[in-house]
């Protein structure tokens, strides 16, 4: 079967974006200041999410009529402002994230975009705040883009956290192609959970080749 999904190239990227609903000014002021981050050496330019993948969160947020979030993997904010902008004025995101420098720049676009009040931050390690929270159906979408490894344990902790059918995304569930051939610990973990995932019963999932790779989760 010819795929009908392919990677983009630079110009089809640009057309992408060019075709979709655009960032606003404060969304695109935080991707400028994050990639000159990223140029300084300050961060990784791979660690934030695509404009359009960010267009798609806010979008789904809405359409799902999600009024809890919870976000694992923060950096500088990009990804925690479309959802919150997504939810409605009394709706809530969580955020989990262990670094106090790179969410510092996030306070700053979440304040400006008027979303703050919407958004709490608890720095820490996000296994452990995850598995602190009640075990019982709270959040309508989850957002995972923390550390690789940790992707297996942090869906575990969700399934029973999220509300019938509430929805997980997880990011870079591609690893740039290498879920086909691991390269090192990152790329195994996911292709073992992308396996599980496919044929687990709990999850309706469908792995989509956005950006590097996003998969989408309902729970049954």
């Amino acid at each position: 079967m010819t795929p009908r999904s392919f990677l983009l190239t630079a110009e089809l990227a640009d057309y992408v974006q060019a075709s979709s609903e655009p960032v606003d000014a404060v969304m695109a002021d935080l991707i400028r200041e994050t990639a000159e981050m990223a140029e300084r050496g300050e961060a990784s330019p791979t660690m934030q999410i695509a404009p359009e993948q960010g267009v798609l969160m806010r979008l789904l947020t809405r359409a799902l009529g999600a009024r809890r979030a919870i976000e694992i993997g923060t950096f500088t904010g990009f990804s925690a402002l479309c959802i919150a902008e997504g939810l409605p004025e009394d709706g809530s995101l969580l955020c989990l994230d262990r670094s106090e420098e790179w969410t510092a720049v996030a306070r700053r676009y979440w304040e400006r975009a008027g979303v703050a009040d919407r958004i709490e931050l608890r720095l820490g390690d996000a296994l452990a705040t995850l598995r602190e929270l009640p075990a019982e159906e709270t959040f309508d979408l989850a957002f995972v883009d923390a550390d690789k490894t940790g992707y297996a344990a942090y869906v575990e902790e969700l399934h029973p956290r999220l509300t019938g059918n509430g929805v997980v995304l997880l990011d870079n569930t591609l690893r740039g192609g290498q879920v086909l051939d691991p390269e090192d610990e990152s790329d195994s973990a996911l292709a073992s959970l992308n396996a599980a995932l496919a044929t687990d019963p709990r999850w309706e999932t469908v792995l989509l080749p956005l950006a590097d790779g996003l998969t989408l989760l309902r729970k049954r």
